[in-house]
């Protein structure tokens, strides 16, 4: 080997050593003496995985990523900040569907939220009753839920029109759809939350219990503390459904329409189930607005 190659092949691992020396240090002191530090990276390759998020709007490059096995193990990295002399910033990411950089944390310590489905336990339990519930881990999506209630003729009684999204992500923030016109937002339609709280104490939460908690954590946008579980209102599961797509050219219309549906009183209240509307755009024809509507029962 010549010189010149020699010398190229040292100065690349000398820039390389310094610069996971620089990243290391740059982490709060003590961080590596906790029995979670195997679960924290500096990887550059993963942090700039997580360096965006769904709205694509900021790049704002995590210090380090935390792959938590349990609840616990997030419950010991806030405690260690709060404790700390110096607090560092942490923030939590489901499956990073925020629209505007939400959940973005430069130089802090991002919580990968997903890593707790790595389990070897069911973060999915369905209990049937007289008040039927599901007991769902935060980093569960939502898909996986219904397909878990279905199998006991059960199902959440709000959804989001996008299944994709993780229980403590929406809940996080309110979860809308089409149903939320009987029981309002997914977020009214929780019995009880377990959260990490600013100072690392895990605490059950419900409407009895601990209730400043719950109201500020549900859609309080991950600010409050770290949903770990929610127990999501469960309903009988509908077998068919009939499934109505009607199209309007006169928003006003149309809107008065769907309030006539949602609303109580009329002869059409209370035979849908779901009501969504929307804006088709159309070149030739300009624009036409749309209501779909789900009726219950068989067709």
């Amino acid at each position: 080997m010549d010189l010149s190659r020699q010398s190229s092949i040292i100065l690349s691992i000398t820039i390389l050593t310094t610069f996971a020396s620089f990243v290391k240090s740059s982490l709060p002191q003590g961080l590596q003496t906790l029995n979670i530090s195997s679960e924290i990276t500096t990887d550059p390759n993963i942090t700039a995985s997580f360096a965006t998020d769904f709205g694509n709007l900021f790049n704002r490059t995590p210090g380090a990523v935390f792959l938590p096995s349990s609840p616990n193990d997030i419950a010991t990295l806030i405690r260690f900040s709060y404790t700390s002399s110096t607090p560092f910033h942490i923030s939590q990411r489901g499956l990073g569907h925020s629209a505007y950089g939400q959940t973005l944390v430069p130089d802090g310590i991002l919580i990968d939220m997903s890593s707790l489905d790595r389990t070897n336990y069911s973060r999915i339990n369905v209990t049937n009753g007289p008040i039927p519930y599901a007991d769902v881990g935060a980093e569960q999506i939502w898909i996986d839920v219904l397909n878990a209630t279905l199998k006991h003729d059960l199902m959440p009684r709000v959804l989001t029109d996008y299944l994709s999204l993780t229980v403590g992500g929406t809940l996080s923030n309110a979860g809308l759809s089409g149903r939320a016109f009987m029981h309002g937002p997914q977020i009214s339609n929780v019995y009880e939350l377990d959260v990490i709280t600013g100072t690392g104490e895990i605490v059950t939460c419900s409407r009895e219990s601990n209730s400043d908690l719950f109201y500020a954590v549900l859609g309080g946008l991950g600010q409050f503390g770290v949903i770990t579980r929610a127990r999501i209102a469960l309903e009988p599961a509908q077998k068919r459904v009939r499934w109505l797509e009607l199209f309007y050219t006169d928003i006003k219309v149309l809107t008065s329409d769907e309030e006539k549906l949602i609303s109580t009183g009329n002869s059409l209240s209370g035979i849908i189930d779901y009501l969504e509307g929307e804006v088709l755009f159309s070149v030739t024809q300009g624009s036409l607005t749309a209501f779909k509507a789900l009726w219950h029962g068989s067709d």
